[in-house]
């Protein structure tokens, strides 16, 4: 066997700690598969009391873990700190430009300095891996990059957070609204004490980005992906894209047109028999379309301690193997300008709810207004017949460009008997 492949653990957290456990305890098949031992040399963390499952007693340990990068026993940094900035974007740019390799499941770091990190990488010789930080075990890095690297990838999607998805999911099985779903997820350990990245979108848009670049061979354009979250999402939305024949899913789309390449990360009303309306719960799937391949499904455990460990000793193996591919599929020199595509040039469907005043005329000035901006109705359903009573009224339309569908739902928002914002929501067709 060659020489081994010294590893140093920056942060120790459930997949830290679980990362470090497993190149440890499975040292001898980890060693088979790779052709050289692999042995945990450093490690990273404020607290060295606390009990973590493992034994690091034989381990250098550093208070900070920006120093892993100067470590002569250090041949590869697992960077599982996290943050876009701070000592993870210093540890990460240290190692790289003192030759170490790089294994990250740190996607906010990539979504916003990914490009500038891959040059650093590229000039000094060495890997920056990133399976774990997109859909956590499941290898859509990988496949991507290489598996499907002779297709034209006209679309990628997915369900990229699993927090998200099991609160929706809860949601149409219980009939319960955001707030309490919410909090149950909290309580079980699915989403954070501060929600705002997964809930709003954040997170999503992150790995979007970077499974974007990798289809498309650009830089990562983490600033023009349009995000919107599940918050506004009610239980009587779901009740009705039920009726319509939809499931209502926070997907992440990416795809490239005519205009460029449009990123975005919203609700989404699909088919019922579609099959990423199947998935459910915490996991996430990812579709990818391209022209040779067809189309292919994605899917498993999204994140957790035990699923996110494995993608980065996945890629801790190919480095120790002497597998490399370029960071986004091919060289940070030759990765084409971003291109994004307007939101507002954007052709789809649209569900509407309106909560109304249940009067004569109403539909007919909401109807007029469509008309005007040549929107046109496929469906509605109406509930309620009292004059007294704030009713909700919902439609669906055939499709249209997003500016004139903003433009009909700014009118209507005007109407007198329109009592609350209209609620909108994107019709995807796969």
């Amino acid at each position: 066997m060659g020489e081994t492949l010294r590893v140093g653990v920056a942060g120790l957290g459930t997949v830290g700690a679980e990362t470090a456990r497993l190149l440890i305890e499975r040292a001898d098949a980890l060693a088979a598969h790779a052709g050289r031992p692999i042995a945990v040399t450093a490690v990273s963390a404020r607290d060295r009391t606390r009990d973590r499952g493992v034994d690091l007693s034989r381990v250098a340990w550093e208070e900070d873990a920006t120093a892993l990068a100067a470590r002569d026993d250090v041949d590869l940094v697992c960077e599982l700190i996290g943050g876009s900035d701070g000592v993870a974007k210093i540890l990460v740019e240290r190692a790289l430009a003192a030759g170490k390799h790089v294994v990250t499941a740190n996607k906010a770091l990539l979504a916003h300095h990914g490009t500038v990190l891959a040059r650093i990488g590229e000039a000094h010789g060495v890997t920056l891996a990133y399976e774990s930080a997109v859909a956590g075990g499941i290898p859509i890095i990988r496949a991507l990059r290489e598996g499907l690297v002779v297709n034209r990838v006209t679309r990628v999607y997915g369900i990229l957070n699993g927090t998200c998805n099991y609160i929706l999911s809860a949601m149409r099985e219980s009939g319960r609204d955001f707030a309490d779903v919410l909090a149950e997820a909290q309580a079980l350990g699915y989403a954070e004490a501060d929600p705002a990245f997964d809930v709003d979108g954040v997170d999503a848009a992150h790995k979007l980005a970077l499974l974007a670049a990798l289809a498309y061979g650009r830089e990562v354009d983490f600033d023009t992906v349009h995000i919107e979250g599940i918050r506004p999402i009610s239980p009587i939305d779901i009740a009705y894209a039920d009726e319509f024949g939809f499931r209502i899913k926070l997907l992440g789309i990416a795809e490239e047109t005519e205009a460029g390449v449009r990123q975005r990360v919203h609700p989404c009303l699909v088919r019922q028999d579609a099959p990423i309306a199947q998935v459910e719960g915490v996991f996430n799937a990812v579709v990818v379309e391209g022209d040779a391949v067809g189309t292919t499904l994605h899917y498993g455990r999204g994140a957790g301690a035990g699923p996110t460990a494995s993608a980065v000793i996945g890629d801790v193996v190919d480095v120790a193997a002497g597998r490399r591919a370029p960071v986004f599929g091919r060289p940070a020199s030759a990765l084409l300008p971003a291109n994004p595509a307007a939101m507002e040039t954007l052709e789809s469907g649209y569900y509407v709810r309106l909560m109304v005043t249940d009067r004569p005329g109403v539909l007919a000035d909401v109807t007029a207004i469509l008309r005007d901006e040549h929107v046109s109705m496929e469906s509605m359903l109406q509930r309620g017949r009292d004059p007294m009573e704030t009713v909700p009224v919902a439609l669906t339309t055939h499709e249209v460009d997003e500016a004139s569908m903003r433009r009909a739902l700014a009118k209507i928002a005007k109407l007198e008997a329109v009592r609350e914002a209209p609620a909108m929501l994107r019709i995807v067709e796969f």
